[in-house]
């Protein structure tokens, strides 16, 4: 399995604050629902279209308030993978966050996407910083 990590994102917020809107999918929505297809949330799982294909996700894991862990859902993705979003609080008002991603790629795959996965790792951490400005 492969692992990509995220460059680390500053948050001016208590850690409590953001694992509160980014542990439910369904808090997601205001985000989320323009910029892909087909958005669907509950507080576990959501599932949307992105590029034709159907993307499922469920949240496996929450420890509060410094950790999610999101894998897919059956029928949803063809890869076996897990991502996490990890947060540290460094001050009351200063929280560090950045994302892994586990992913089984095969060599082909990694050289094709590999870098394609690192740039939309940072891309996303990078977003998830901004919606709490």
């Amino acid at each position: 399995m492969q692992e990509y990590i995220s460059k680390q994102q500053q948050i001016l917020r208590p850690a409590e604050q953001i694992y509160t809107v980014i542990s439910r999918f369904d808090n997601l929505t205001p985000a989320v629902a323009d910029k892909v297809e087909e958005w669907q949330a509950t507080e576990d799982r959501c599932s949307f279209k992105a590029k034709g294909f159907t993307v499922k996700l469920r949240m496996e894991e929450r420890i509060a308030p410094k950790q999610i862990k999101i894998v897919g859902d059956e029928g949803g993705v063809p890869i076996d993978f897990a991502f996490w979003i990890q947060l540290q609080e460094v001050a009351e008002n200063d929280t560090r966050m950045r994302l892994v991603l586990h992913v089984e790629l095969n060599m082909m795959m990694k050289m094709m996407i590999g870098g394609k996965l690192q740039d939309a790792l940072d891309q996303i951490a990078a977003g998830i910083a901004r919606s709490f400005y």
